[in-house]
Order: structure tokens, then C-alpha cells, then sequence
């Protein structure tokens, strides 16, 4: 009975000692946190996709918070979530335009050749890997295999006729698709871009038509036909500056190939799309003041 009371006691003192070790070792090597950090994790939006160039969202707080990276550094949360970092800190929010992701191909199946039929995993990376970069003819295009669309958390993307679309609306420009793509054709522009060009090729006209209806030869119409210097030719492929970009459309107008062409059209369904709705709501509220 002794050695059991013994026994008790010691692993009583036993634990109390550790306790206090324990305690003197928390505040001895304590690391002092920055309650800001915390708070500013708050208002980021918790997807962790990477997009700001940090590892996840933890790692962006500490950052902005240590002024490492600027408060609207995340491109999912965009102004809103900036702004309320900048009222935490203390200091001006700044302005960011909004982002969108954009594919350089438009080598869909029925104008885009192949040079074999690619038999594996269906991973773009997988079939970069294999000599000639995929089965199309074109080494420089989209895979269309859907790699992008795998790692998009917010299902802007999806695959059409061999090659990947960006769905405008649901695009928040984190950049998780541009890092993922073997043959870099995703880039990221300006969501008010009226034209971009819809190729990556740096081949020479001659053998660009050899292998893609809808390729850039390299021509120069749309550089000549700019007024504003927004047109340039580097690589073998034209470049459209968004700066310099007034969104005249001679440049879609004079190409050839038409590659300029498909982002205008689809401005244009959305303007008109708004224009049809403002006159619809103007004869309802017209309708309602005479009845």
C-alpha cells in the first residue's frame, strides 16, 4: 500500500514539474504573432489556389501584413476584399483592373491537323511529353486534353472541339490554368480587352497554313492598319498592346485568318444583350407610369 501511495505521489510531482517546464518553455520561446495577419486572413476568400503568387492564403496575410505584397494582391477577392485589408492596415487600397484568362488557339478539330492519334493518359503535360508535343500537327496549340479544367476550382474552363474555353464570367484570373498548360496558350488580360490574338504559333505563314486554317501568318495587314500602335509582329505572331488597344477593330477587320475576331463577337452579344434589356425594362416602367 506504501509503494502504490508512493507511487502516486511521485507521478503527481512528476507531471506538476513538466507542467511548469512547459509553461516557462511557452513563454521563453514564444513567438510573437501580428494580430493583423489574422485579421486580414479573415477577409481573403480561403481557396488556397496560388494564384497570388504565395503559398495559399496564410502565406499571402503574412505578406501583405509584413508589405511584402500589395493588399489587392488577391486576384479572387478582387477590389472588394482589397478594400477592406486597406481599411485594416490602415492604408490606400489602390486599383487593380480585373483579369481574365485567355486561350491563344483557336485550332479547333475541323481546322487544326493532327499527326497521329494520341493513345494515353489524358493529361496535357502526359502527351507534351511525347515527341512532337501531342497529336497536333501544330506545336505550339492547345492539347485540348483538359488539364486546365482540372485544376480550375471555379469550372471556368472546359474543353470544346479540342480546345479549352474560358467562360468570362467565372474566370477570377487566379492563374492556376496559365501554370498548368505545357504549351503556355492561356495567358492572363484585361477583362475590358476588346481583341487579343487567338494563336501562339511562331512558325513562318507558309508553314502555319500547312497545319491550322486558323493560324496567324504573320502577315502584318494588322500592324500597317493600326492607327494607334497597338499592333505589333514578334515571333512570326501579332501582338495586341490593351494599353494602346481603342477597340476600332481594323485590325479583326484586315486579318485573313479571322483570329481576332471571336472576343469582339462576343463583346458585342453581351453590349447587346445589356441594350435589349435596358429597352425592355424602359417600356415596362413606361407601360407602368400610363397605366
Amino acid at each position: 500500500m506504501t509503494v502504490f501511495i508512493f507511487s502516486v505521489v511521485l507521478l503527481a510531482v512528476l507531471g506538476i514539474l513538466i507542467g511548469i517546464l512547459l509553461g516557462v518553455a511557452g513563454k521563453v520561446f514564444a513567438v510573437e504573432t501580428d494580430e493583423r495577419v489574422e485579421k486580414v486572413r479573415e477577409c481573403l476568400p480561403g481557396n488556397n489556389c496560388g494564384g497570388c503568387g504565395y503559398p495559399g492564403c496564410d502565406g499571402l496575410a503574412e505578406a501583405i501584413v509584413a508589405g511584402d505584397a500589395p493588399v489587392n494582391g488577391c486576384p479572387v477577392g478582387g477590389a472588394p476584399v482589397a478594400d477592406k485589408i486597406a481599411e485594416i492596415l490602415g492604408v490606400e487600397a489602390g486599383s487593380s483592373e480585373k483579369q481574365v484568362a485567355f486561350v491563344k488557339c483557336a485550332g479547333t478539330c475541323d481546322v487544326a491537323a493532327n499527326k497521329y492519334h494520341y493513345v494515353g493518359e489524358m493529361d496535357c503535360r502526359r502527351a507534351a511529353m511525347v515527341p512532337g508535343r501531342g497529336e497536333k500537327a501544330c506545336s505550339y496549340g492547345c492539347l485540348g486534353l483538359g488539364s486546365c479544367v482540372e485544376v480550375c476550382q471555379f469550372g471556368a474552363l472546359s474543353i470544346q472541339n479540342g480546345v479549352a474555353k474560358v467562360d468570362r464570367d467565372k474566370c477570377v484570373a487566379c492563374g492556376q490554368c496559365v501554370a498548368t498548360c505545357p504549351n503556355h496558350v492561356i495567358d492572363l488580360i484585361p477583362y475590358s480587352s476588346a481583341y487579343a490574338v487567338q494563336c501562339s504559333s511562331k512558325d513562318k505563314g507558309k508553314a502555319v497554313m500547312e497545319v491550322c486554317q486558323s493560324g496567324c501568318i504573320g502577315c502584318g495587314l494588322c500592324v500597317r492598319q493600326c492607327e494607334f500602335g497597338a499592333v505589333t509582329l514578334e515571333d512570326n505572331i501579332a501582338v495586341i498592346d490593351g494599353t494602346k488597344c481603342q477597340g476600332c477593330g481594323k485590325c479583326a477587320e484586315k486579318c485573313p485568318k479571322k483570329i481576332k475576331e471571336k472576343i469582339e463577337k462576343k463583346l458585342q452579344s453581351v453590349s447587346r444583350l445589356i441594350g435589349d434589356a435596358l429597352q425592355l425594362l424602359f417600356f415596362v416602367v413606361l407601360f407602368w407610369l400610363c397605366t
